[in-house]
């Protein structure tokens, strides 16, 4: 389903992350977590890309699997990272013939591999570019839902680490959505005032697309530590670390903490009629249940709290 009829369904999306595992096992852990949460209906699962496509082949596997064995509507990452347009090319065509209906494109990080890495070697510099991109093959006609790609792209509440001036990243932004994206993923927060102003000032700069929120649960300290430092920026209030304090370091009550602080989080940008939520699960299930049934929310489609 095109992102588009899915904003016209949903009250709100409820949407989930995953990442795609390099072993046997870690696949079959993952498809177990999939379909865990496939009763939850949630409106879309999205599949991560490795810096610079290193795990090309297992994102494309994993997003066809869920398309064949699940009633879940997968959505691929794809980045501008070390790639040339044939290839980009070539992914559009793979998962217009699959029937993947949205895609979320992103500049992307070069991997740890590429020393000397420079983004004026690929073909696409910034993810606006690539948006304008699958727009040209959109425009093809030549997708089976006859309705082309839908296309996401992030967004930053706390500020994107490579542009301080927020005036210019929000240029940025807007570049991105008039390029043609459709919608507008914000990375992970925990202060849901930074996401409103962010919405607000998304609003004043003319930036009309749906702006779902992401919200990653605080499960543990090591992954807390994790969280800061892949989202460069990222506001922990000190509410949240005092509460974290109290549990002097005990992990089922960090567990708890941090479930506690993300189902509040939701509950306030759902009263605060926000557009969807996107849950980064860590290719787990259990936190995302716990939200789940502490807000009240059946599906996608039908929210009880």
């Amino acid at each position: 389903m095109h992102m588009r009829d899915m904003f016209k369904r949903d009250k709100a999306t409820f949407s989930f992350e995953f990442f795609p595992p390099k072993t046997e096992q870690g696949a079959a852990n993952l498809f177990k977590t999939i379909t865990d949460l496939e009763p939850l209906q949630p409106s879309f699962v999205s599949v991560t890309y490795g810096a610079g496509g290193s795990t090309r082949e297992l994102t494309n596997d994993l997003v066809g699997r869920i398309k064949r064995e699940t009633s879940l509507n997968a959505m691929p990452h794809l980045t501008c990272v070390c790639h040339q347009r044939d290839e980009i090319e070539s992914l559009l065509e793979r998962y217009a013939e699959q029937g993947i209906s949205n895609i979320l494109a992103l500049r992307g990080d070069p991997p740890a591999s590429a020393q000397g890495h420079r983004f004026e070697d690929d073909a696409f510099k910034y993810a606006a570019q690539l948006v304008a991109a699958i727009q040209r093959f959109n425009d093809r006609g030549t997708h089976i839902n006859g309705k082309g790609f839908g296309v996401g792209v992030a967004g930053f509440p706390a500020g994107h680490p490579s542009t301080p001036n927020r005036l210019e990243e929000m240029d940025h932004l807007r570049a991105k959505v008039d390029a043609g994206a459709d919608f507008i993923i914000t990375q992970l927060f925990f202060d849901n005032h930074s996401f409103l102003d962010f919405r607000d000032r998304c609003r004043h700069a003319g930036i009309s697309v749906p702006i779902i929120a992401g919200i990653m649960p605080v499960t543990s300290i090591t992954g807390m530590r994790r969280m800061a430092e892949l989202a460069l920026g990222t506001h922990f209030p000190a509410k949240l670390l005092k509460a974290l304090d109290r549990t002097n370091g005990d992990e089922e009550s960090v567990r708890r903490v941090g479930i506690h602080w993300a189902t509040q989080q939701c509950a306030d940008l759902l009263d605060n009629g926000i557009d969807g939520i996107h849950f980064y699960t860590l290719n787990k299930s259990s936190a995302t249940r716990e939200i789940y049934a502490s807000l009240g929310v059946q599906s996608s489609t039908q929210l009880i709290a």
